[in-house]
């Protein structure tokens, strides 16, 4: 696998193909502001080289600081459609999952630095689901 692009936005990968449909309406989600009108600031990787990425594939590919998103089967298939978050620094990866509606708060936070992961960790339900604070 070729690595993932350098970007200055977080990267959104897409690693499941299986449904269109599933992926359109999951995209839709994710790049519709809130009411506040907040958004993730996100890069779209949509190649089938990554079909089927592992997290740890993916880390791997990723620059050494990294947040990456992926769309994985999970959150093309699962009820809420929970997001694979994963933050890769200084040879420690994390990973958390999160609904659609509140990506923006993890993405904007984290790149901006205003809060750690451990809040948003610590934050998420009993599942390992993030719904917000």
């Amino acid at each position: 696998m070729k690595s993932l692009p350098e970007s200055d936005d977080t990267l959104f990968v897409r690693t499941d193909f299986t449904d269109q449909d599933d992926w359109l309406a999951l995209w839709d989600a994710v790049t519709t502001p809130n009411e506040d009108d907040f958004l993730a600031n996100l890069r779209l990787v949509d190649d089938r080289e990554y079909q089927d990425a592992t997290p740890e594939q993916l880390t791997a590919l990723a620059p050494d600081w990294s947040l990456l998103v992926v769309a994985d089967k999970t959150a093309l298939t699962a009820p809420e459609n929970p997001l694979l978050v994963i933050y890769a620094r200084d040879g420690e990866v994390d990973q958390l999952r999160v609904v659609p509606e509140e990506l923006w708060s993890i993405e904007n936070n984290i790149s901006l630095a205003n809060m750690d992961w451990e809040e948003f960790a610590d934050a998420a339900d009993d599942d390992g689901v993030f719904r917000g604070f």
